[in-house]
C-alpha cells in the first residue's frame, strides 16, 4: 500500500486515495485502485424523483438455498452453537433474479439512495463482471487522525407501518435476551481487538435502536483516540470479519460458514471503502447490496444465530433484510 501511495505522490497526487471493496474471506484477491480524481462530498439529500424502475419485473427467482436447505442449515449451526463449539455464527443465502430487459445500474443506485437516505452508499465495478451497489446502515470503521469510530451492529426487527406496532417491535427488540446476547459476543470482540490500540475507548454500557426503512438494529457507536499511528486500512483489516458478519470465535465460525453455505460469498459481507495516504479513511460493511450483472442479479442477506435462535426467525429475518434491495428493484412485495 506504502508502495502504491508513494508511486501516486509520484505522479502528482498530493493525497492519493486508495478505494474498492475487501471480500468477506481476506485470503481472496481485493479489488483496490487509487483513482486520479476523488471528490469529498458533503452528505447531500437524494434525488426526490427517479426515472422509472427499467428492468420490469424478474422472468426469474431463485433462492440460494431454498428455505428447507436454509433451515437445515441453521439446524446444523445450532448444534455447534450448542455443544459448545461456537458462541455465534452468521449464516446467509442468495437471492439470484433474471430479468427481460437489463437493470440500469445507475438508476437502481439512485433508488436505493432514495429509498435509504440513512445509510452508507457504494457503487463499485467489479474486475470479474458486473456492478456492486448497496446502501449498508453498518460503519466499520472511520478514522480522522488518531480519533476512530466504529458501530457495530447485531439484533434486528422487522419495522411496521402502523406507528404503535413499530414502536412495539422496537421495544420488544430492546427487550430480548437473545438479541442481547447476540450484540454483546460483537461488542466484546470489538471491545478485546481495539481496547489494546487506544489508550482512550468509549463503549456505551447498553445499546441503543438504529431505524433504517425496513429494519430496526441494535446499535453501540464506540468511539476511541488510538495510541499508536495505525491507517484506516490496516485497522479495518484487523477488525473485519467482525463477530456481526462472521460470528465468535472467528476461525470456528468461518469453518462453520464454508461447511453450511453452498456458495462463496466473494465480496458479500466484505468491507468497502477509503483509506488515503495520511491514514484516514472509512469502511462499511457490504450488506443490503447486491450484484448487477446484465440481466442477472444477485442479492444477499445473513442472519446472526445463537444457541436460543430459531431456524424460522431467522429465514423470516433474512427476508426481511432482502427486501431493502428489493424495494430499489421496485419488487419488494413482488418477490419477498
Amino acid at each position: 500500500m506504502q508502495r502504491a501511495f508513494a508511486d501516486a505522490q509520484a505522479a502528482g497526487l498530493a493525497n492519493p486515495v486508495l478505494v474498492g471493496v475487501i471480500p468477506f474471506d481476506k485470503r481472496q484477491p481485493s479489488s483496490l485502485f487509487i483513482p486520479r480524481h476523488v471528490s469529498h462530498l458533503s452528505p447531500t439529500s437524494p434525488p426526490t424523483a427517479i426515472c422509472g424502475f427499467p428492468c420490469g419485473s424478474a422472468r426469474k427467482c431463485i433462492e440460494h438455498p431454498n428455505q428447507a436447505g436454509f433451515q437445515q442449515a441453521v439446524n446444523r449451526a445450532l448444534g455447534a452453537l450448542r455443544n459448545g463449539r461456537l458462541d455465534k455464527a452468521v449464516l446467509s443465502r442468495l437471492l439470484q433474479l433474471e430479468f427481460d430487459v437489463p437493470p440500469c445500474p445507475a438508476t437502481i443506485f439512485q433508488g436505493l439512495r432514495q429509498q435509504n437516505p440513512e445509510a452508507y452508499h457504494f457503487y463499485a465495478d467489479l474486475p470479474e463482471g458486473g456492478v456492486l451497489i448497496g446502501a449498508s446502515p453498518e460503519l466499520l470503521l472511520r478514522k480522522i487522525g488518531q480519533r476512530l469510530e466504529t458501530n457495530p451492529l447485531a439484533g434486528s426487527a422487522r419495522r411496521h407501518a402502523d406507528p404503535l406496532a413499530d414502536d412495539d417491535a422496537a421495544q420488544r427488540l430492546l427487550d430480548s435476551a437473545k438479541d442481547q446476547h447476540e450484540h454483546r459476543l460483537v461488542i466484546r470482540d470489538m471491545e478485546r481487538q481495539l481496547r489494546p490500540l487506544c489508550h482512550e475507548l468509549h463503549i456505551p454500557e447498553t445499546p441503543s435502536l438504529m431505524a433504517t426503512a425496513k429494519l430496526w438494529h441494535l446499535s453501540t457507536r464506540i468511539e476511541g483516540e488510538l495510541a499508536e499511528p495505525i491507517s484506516a486500512l490496516n485497522l479495518a483489516c484487523q477488525l473485519h470479519p467482525t463477530p456481526a458478519l462472521c460470528g465468535f470465535p472467528t476461525a470456528a465460525a468461518r469453518q462453520l460458514i464454508a461447511e453450511l453455505e453452498p456458495f462463496d460469498r466473494g465480496v458479500f459481507g466484505g468491507i468497502v471503502g477509503w483509506c488515503d495516504a495520511a491514514g484516514n479513511g472509512e469502511w462499511a460493511v457490504v450488506i443490503r447490496c447486491g450484484v448487477i450483472d446484465q440481466h442477472k442479479v444477485r442479492l444477499f442477506a445473513g442472519a446472526g444465530l445463537v444457541s436460543a435462535s430459531c431456524p424460522e426467525s431467522e429465514w423470516r429475518e433474512t427476508g426481511t433484510k432482502l427486501r431493502t434491495m428489493l424495494a430499489a428493484f421496485g419488487l419488494d412485495r413482488e418477490v419477498a
